[in-house]
């Protein structure tokens, strides 16, 4: 498997060709872009063009070779995948720097100053990089400062805001797209993930160029939750309470581990994100975006509820307070009754004490 695996990223396939090509290829990058675009794929996809010896300046893997068939089983003792274990809030730093009993002797900030052992370079990803924390990030600042010669480091998330300083300034930022919705809908249909090809169009139409948001969409309950979402987001008088009494058990029901409960709740407060977005186009005087059932809720809410532009971006704010902390190991029932409330709050207008508060 190589380039051809990965769709709609040829600009940036391209830049990576033109600076190796002059010989300015940097030694950290960062990979942005809303999630279910293809961020990770092509970073594995790389690591193996950058690996294989005979791809050249072109990137051009063979696919054939000892090291590209190594890449594609991630056994390739140049490649160090790290990526936060699904039942953990953050990416432990034993990842990075060992345990405690193994400090800086194993790791990745470890490994990728070792010799390569099969070729010219060592190649380390850092998926969900959105979920270095702290004491994470400072653990790769020395990493950063002084990259081991002919080492690669690729950190993978979801925007630079989301990164701490001591990453976004030495790190090279590379901006993913969306997928375009044929594209979304051509992948959903070659990999199995729906049945036909209405449904993937379907789907496709309100991915927002994310596989993984398609996917999601695709789960019926999810889709009616979300019309009884909307209706609630656009009522003249938003009744959080009556809306927190069928949320929080809907995410609940998602599944006895937390990762399934997290993912569901990230879901609903997208929901919520997008609607206020739209709601914000109308106010501002654009048309809105979206299905027809989204548009239909938001023209509603611009038509009967008090408010403006501002509190619409006041709602967005808030909104994505809470979905930055779904993976912080709050009390997620506390979590969510909190977000509704104060989305209660804006739109009454009275003052919210702290978004940054959970």
């Amino acid at each position: 498997m190589t380039w051809q695996a990965v769709q709609g990223h040829d600009e940036v396939i391209e830049q990576f060709r033109r600076a190796l090509g002059r010989g300015r290829l940097a030694s950290t990058f960062l990979f942005a872009g809303p999630a279910g675009i293809g961020k990770r794929l092509f970073a594995e996809r790389l690591a193996q063009a950058l690996l294989c010896p005979h791809a050249g300046d072109e990137l051009n893997p063979c696919g054939r070779c000892d090291s590209c068939v190594q890449v594609n089983s991630r056994t390739h003792p140049d490649l160090i995948i790290i990526e936060k274990p699904p039942e953990k809030s953050d990416i432990p730093v034993a990842l990075l720097i060992g345990d405690k009993e193994h400090r800086m002797r194993e790791g990745l900030c470890h490994d990728i100053a070792l010799k390569p052992f099969m070729g010219g370079r060592k190649i380390a990803i850092i998926d969900d990089a959105d979920h270095l924390n702290e004491e994470g990030a400072n653990c790769l600042l020395k990493t950063l400062e002084e990259p081991p010669p002919n080492s690669v480091l690729i950190l993978i998330g979801t925007s630079p805001e989301r990164q701490l300083p001591t990453i976004r300034s030495r790190a090279q930022l590379v901006r993913f797209r969306p997928l375009g919705a044929a594209v979304v809908a051509e992948i959903l249909l070659a990999r199995g993930l729906v049945a036909d090809a209405a449904e993937a169009e379907r789907l496709a139409g309100i991915s927002e160029g994310s596989i993984e948001r398609a996917v999601a969409l695709a789960d019926e309950d999810l889709w009616a939750f979300r019309s009884t979402l909307l209706e609630a987001l656009a009522a003249t008088q938003f009744a959080s309470v009556n809306l927190a009494a069928s949320l929080v058990p809907f995410v609940e029901a998602a599944g006895k581990d937390a990762p399934p409960r997290r993912a569901r709740a990230r879901q609903l407060i997208g929901f919520a994100v997008e609607f206020y977005r739209q709601l914000l186009r109308a106010r501002a005087g654009a048309d809105p975006l979206g299905d027809d059932e989204l548009r239909r809720y938001v023209l509603q809410a611009a038509a009967r509820q008090p408010g403006d532009a501002e509190t619409a971006g006041d709602c967005i704010e808030r909104s994505l307070e809470a979905a930055n902390h779904v993976d912080r190991n709050a009390h997620q029932t506390t979590l969510l009754e909190c977000w509704l409330d104060d989305l209660a709050r804006i739109l009454s207008g009275q003052p919210v004490a702290s978004y940054g508060g959970m």
